[in-house]
């Protein structure tokens, strides 16, 4: 073993870094890693930019790709392929401890690499393959291309040596649906950089953004997309115009083009700002704007990173009434009813009438942030995990 730590070698098969929640994870955990002294090597796409500080190693550049939300493609067949050939000198150069693989796409390729080399293979799971491709439609439930997905997934899950997961639920449906043995499944939910996110001065974002100075707003940040509930955030928007309710809605992320169409076609834009996509560097002075934050994803399984971040601002944060939300807030969240847009209106409405409840719910979350979800003792956890794995290797 290096003096200076653990070598780990990290494929991330995605655009890395595309200011999104899988993208954050992958970038904490590995800064996390390094301010404790271990040596990091990301190997990604072709598109995204580099983060201070962790060395990243890219393929080729596909000039015809352009994809960075999230989402399935039939491109990353080739790219994944093109993954696999700029990990191979690496892991020959660098000889890693560790090889930690992000996604599905990226554990098939450790699993190759593991078969050359020999070192233990810890998968990074964020949610089910064919869970994804169904809900973006890229396959239908019952086809037989869906039957083929779930074999492929479950030899993905067999072949790795540690399962970590963003939530418990998560955790719980690979034993539990996917019959994984428990010992090989470990829950390591997302964190948070509290000396980054944190309180800014509120006027300081609402003059960047040109919001308005003296109505309420409710912030959201991250991908754009049904799967992450704007249709119904859009939806109780349109019930909180049609109730005359003063506040305006600061919407950060993207695709986000669509959503401006749809919100002009319903009559609503003048209670939005779409900002498209931002700089993570920039998400907590910008996040600091706003009175309230909501996130509608509809996923009760998959990591919800973006609770984090709203909470180490100091944000109230309403979510849906899922076990990942609770796990992360507790009883410092406002729940509502799993996909209720009506519910989620009235419960805006409650915090933008109750400052007491606003100013208590607050200073719950910013609590529990700082003392329950550092990104650095994610990072002390993860690196004991390795050092398990590698005990058990030998």
């Amino acid at each position: 073993m290096a003096d200076s730590g653990l070598k780990i070698l990290m494929l991330a098969p995605t655009p890395y870094f595309a200011d999104r929640g899988c993208h954050v994870r992958i970038y904490e955990e590995a800064r996390a890693l390094c301010s404790l002294g271990h040596d990091v090597r990301i190997v990604t796409y072709h598109l995204g930019r580099d983060m201070p500080g962790i060395p990243v190693f890219r393929i080729l550049n596909i000039p015809w790709y352009h994809k960075l939300e999230a989402g399935p493609s039939w491109h990353k067949l080739y790219l994944d392929l093109l993954l696999l050939a700029r990990a191979l000198p690496i892991l020959f150069s660098f000889r890693p401890h560790i090889i930690h693989a992000h996604l599905h796409e990226g554990a098939f390729i450790g699993l190759l690499l593991k078969k050359i080399c020999g070192v233990p293979l810890l998968m990074d799971f964020q949610g089910s393959l064919t869970g994804e491709c169904i809900d973006h439609g890229f396959i239908k439930f019952d086809s037989p291309v869906a039957r083929i997905f779930r074999w492929i997934e479950q030899m993905i899950n067999k072949s790795a040596d540690m399962i970590i997961t963003s939530s418990s639920a998560a955790a719980a449906d690979l034993i539990n649906q996917w019959n994984m043995p428990k010992e090989k499944v470990i829950p390591l939910i997302d964190g948070v950089d509290t000396e980054v996110f944190r309180p800014y001065p509120q006027y300081e974002g609402r003059e960047r953004l040109a919001l308005p100075k003296e109505i309420p707003v409710v912030a959201y940040l991250g991908v754009l997309n049904s799967y992450q509930g704007i249709d119904l955030l859009l939806d109780c928007i349109a019930q909180l115009k049609s109730e005359t309710v003063k506040v305006h809605f600061l919407i950060m992320g993207f695709p986000h083009e669509g959503y401006r169409d749809v919100a002009a076609g319903r009559g609503i834009s003048d209670m939005i700002t779409f900002t498209g996509r931002i700089n993570y560097q920039d998400a907590p002075l910008l996040l600091s704007a706003a009175d309230i934050a909501v996130t509608p994803k509809l996923s009760p399984t998959e990591a919800n990173g973006k609770v984090f971040n709203y909470m180490a601002c100091a944000l109230p944060v309403i979510a849906f009434d899922t076990p990942v939300n609770r796990e992360a807030m507790g009883d410092s969240g406002i729940y509502v009813k799993y996909g209720d847009a009506s519910d989620l209106a009235e419960k805006i409405k409650f915090l933008l009438t109750d400052l007491e409840a606003r100013k208590s719910y607050s200073a719950l979350v910013s609590e529990k942030a700082f003392r329950e979800h550092s990104w650095l003792a994610r990072g002390t956890l993860l690196a004991d995990l390795y050092l398990d794995l590698l005990k058990n290797n030998n």
